[in-house]
């Protein structure tokens, strides 16, 4: 359901609003969430519910005429979530040592590049109904090309390229399954933004 943003808040947000007309991202929902993110971050000894940085990652709001402008507040989220990952190697490397930290990363790593070895046409499951969306799978492998050679090679590919990849649409088996495809980019977010900390750039 689409909620339109009440005058009075339009004067008091945190981010740049769309026009009254526009739909952006609901206003509330966002300042709940970045407010219980900021003050768990500063404070992680609280009785609340923990977050973490795949919590901030996989945050989604609802949209709202006049709401807040999506790139900015994504922008902000990525930006929370690389502070987030930053401080829970730091936590990690202060309870168990580096060693820890790199393993961690080393089986994340080794997990997909086993996905991303598989020949084009074949990394991912395809839908079983005929008319489910799908991913368009050329647009799909090209992007584990890069990955791979981002794994194996130290290629040159942002963390923000995968966060904003956009697949073309697809129908049912002619495509790979968007879900199967959306949690494998997860973890391929999570092991970058682990690598490429705001420390390391």
């Amino acid at each position: 359901m689409t909620v339109t943003v009440e005058e009075k808040t339009r004067t008091n947000s945190k981010f740049k609003l769309v026009g009254p007309k526009e739909i952006g991202y609901n206003v509330k929902q966002v300042d709940v969430f970045l407010d219980r993110a900021r003050a768990y971050f500063l404070n992680s000894n609280t009785a609340d519910t923990p977050i973490t940085s795949h919590d901030v990652r996989t945050a989604s709001f609802e949209p709202a005429r006049g709401g807040y402008n999506a790139q900015a507040v994504d922008a902000a989220m990525d930006r929370i979530e690389d502070e987030f990952v930053l401080r829970e190697k730091e936590l990690l490397i202060k309870a168990d040592g580096e060693k820890a930290w790199m393993l961690k990363i080393g089986k994340t790593a080794a997990v997909l590049r086993g996905r991303l070895h598989r020949p084009d046409g074949e990394r991912f499951r395809r839908p079983a109904r005929r008319n489910a969306q799908s991913y368009s799978i050329e647009d799909v492998d090209l992007l584990c090309h890069e990955l791979l050679t981002y794994i194996e090679d130290n290629g040159e590919l942002s963390v923000d390229v995968v966060r904003r990849a956009v697949f073309s649409p697809a129908k049912g088996p002619a495509g790979y399954e968007e879900s199967q495809v959306d949690a494998f980019l997860d973890r391929v977010v999570e092991l970058m933004a682990s690598i490429d900390t705001p420390a390391d750039k």
